[in-house]
């Protein structure tokens, strides 16, 4: 489902950031600048590059023009020395122009091997999540377009032509926990939307005695899963809380006694397998929407970021449990004492 092309009629939901009609009249003057897209993960960075070089060579041409490289995987010098500098350095018969040599998570190559990319003469195209872990000297060298995270308008219109084109049956509530979930990465909507994909793996053949290959079942969706993609199940297949248990959550810890609010939020996360991580995560958005005197509604949030802080350190969850809870009675008390 990535869109072939950057033309007016296919979808361009993933590109939400780029002046396509700027990338188009590079191309059709056949001055395409080396470019750097950057921007967080599922924004259509690379789907782009590959929508550009297919404009710019046919398809017998596509092999011996471009060369695509996850600079993660190779990431040394010897990438440079080695692969890109012998595919730059040669010429090709049947195509005039330049060849394009596309780098994605540019940003995990070494210096060196960054350094050694100024020496090439080909047009480069370097993918990355932090424009930051890019060398100055190669930043200055490219056309630079950033890739923010994609808005639902941008979003639905994709998602509902994948649903439409697989016959899957998603309610209204279930598209916008779609969309919500995935926080603007289109590849993240649509892993959610086809979750359950098994890879091969290595099993007893019929006798047992030995390991043979077995098959890998195919793609399970949300919807061969549960039936209908629906908010609840949308939440149950990624492990996320439900806006209900946060709501429950919040509940316990401002209307219980300590003992029972721990006892109930301590099942519920046995029950469910949620993380405290994301459970705070959602009650940060909760903290906002509830009417706090504004002094102590600071103290909460700086008591909250201590253990997410203190969460990532790879502390006890139980303890950071128990702070969390305390900190909320606290906040019921201050509440409590000023009215």
């Amino acid at each position: 489902y990535i869109p072939p092309s950057l033309s007016p009629g296919v979808p361009v939901s993933h590109y939400p950031t780029l002046p396509v009609s700027a990338v188009q009249r590079f191309i059709s003057e056949d001055r395409l600048p080396h470019l750097l897209l950057y921007g967080p993960p599922g924004t259509g960075k690379t789907s782009t590059i590959l929508a550009c070089a297919r404009q710019l060579y046919r398809d017998r041409e596509f092999g011996s023009m471009v060369l695509e490289l996850n600079a993660s995987d190779d990431r040394g010098i010897d990438i440079v020395r080695g692969p890109i500098l012998s595919f730059a350095s040669t010429r090709t018969i049947f195509k005039k122009g330049f060849k394009l040599v596309i780098l994605d998570e540019a940003d995990a190559m070494t210096q060196d091997a960054q350094n050694a990319l100024r020496r090439e003469n080909t047009r480069f195209c370097l993918i990355c999540n932090y424009l930051s872990k890019i060398i100055p000297a190669l930043q200055s060298r490219c056309t630079r377009f950033r890739f923010g995270p994609l808005t639902p308008e941008l979003m639905v219109p994709r998602l509902q032509h994948v649903i439409q084109e697989e016959g899957v049956d998603v309610t209204e509530d279930g598209m916008k926990a779609l969309v919500t979930l995935s926080s603007g990465d289109m590849r993240r909507a649509l892993n959610i939307l086809q979750v359950g994909t098994v890879g091969p793996w290595l099993g007893p053949d019929l006798e047992g005695s030995s390991s043979s290959f077995i098959s890998p079942p195919l793609p399970q969706s949300t919807s061969m899963a549960f039936g209908k993609v629906t908010e609840e199940n949308v939440y149950t297949c990624t492990g996320h809380p439900l806006k209900s248990d946060i709501a429950n959550i919040l509940d316990w810890m401002l209307n219980e006694d300590f003992s029972t609010a721990y006892r109930k939020i301590t099942e519920l996360k046995t029950l469910k397998g949620l993380a405290l991580q994301d459970i705070l995560t959602e009650i940060h958005l909760f903290v906002h929407r509830v009417d706090f005197p504004p002094s102590i509604r600071i103290q909460l949030l700086i008591k909250m970021a201590d253990i997410e802080y203190r969460l990532a350190a790879g502390t006890s969850e139980k303890i950071q449990l128990s702070s969390l809870i305390a900190a909320f009675q606290v906040t019921r008390d201050l509440v409590v004492a000023e009215a």
